[in-house]
């Protein structure tokens, strides 16, 4: 049965006096190339209840569709890629880290409490409270997967034009049989991520 996320999260948080919460997603954490990227985003409370799911739910129409939404009603929204090269030096954890504190930062309207999905990913210098599975739970975190996803897999669509030979437009850089037959016969291309274990 899937779970719809709800706003309860937000709700006692603005009874508490906090005035602003964003919540916080990645995308791209498990592909083999393209970037990781974060979004944070500030909802209107109640905002969209009936359409923000986890973007694992949706299918890829119905998450751009969504994700117009949530740009449009949205008090603030950041989002921010850390690319392959990054992940290689640092390691996709540090680099997801990199990718959330940028994205934050960008916001225009500071957050006193960020939601954040999963527990690693907290930001030492900001009131971050871990939600686990908080994209499938809190309303403000799904909606920040869904941009993230959403502008990952824009990213990935231009890269596939750039190297059509991977079919990036379809696998969004997660290794499936026909990306790890493309390597095979054309090795890596510049986006792939070279620390991470491809068994050719």
């Amino acid at each position: 049965m899937r779970t719809i996320p709800t706003f309860d999260f937000e709700e006692l948080l603005l009874r508490e006096g906090i005035k602003y919460v964003a919540g916080v997603d990645e995308a791209g954490r498990g592909p083999v190339a393209g970037p990781v990227t974060a979004a944070a985003v500030i909802l209107p409370l109640g905002a969209l209840a009936n359409n923000i799911r986890d973007s694992k739910q949706l299918s890829e129409c119905r998450r751009e569709e969504v994700g117009i939404l949530i740009r449009e009603c949205a008090v603030d929204f950041a989002v921010a890629h850390v690319d392959h090269g990054t992940i290689d030096s640092i390691n996709i954890l540090n680099a997801t880290r990199d990718a959330v504190k940028k994205c934050v930062d960008s916001l225009k309207v500071k957050p006193e409490v960020i939601l954040i999905d999963g527990k690693f990913l907290n930001l030492k210098d900001r009131m971050c409270i871990s939600v686990v599975k908080g994209d499938a739970h809190v309303s403000s975190i799904a909606a920040a997967s869904i941009l993230a996803k959403t502008a990952r897999d824009a990213l990935m669509r231009e890269y596939a034009e750039e190297f059509p030979q991977y079919r990036f437009d379809r696998n969004k850089g997660y290794l499936t049989d026909e990306h790890l037959q493309a390597i095979r016969n054309h090795g890596f291309s510049p986006i792939h991520r070279r620390s991470f274990s491809i068994q050719l």
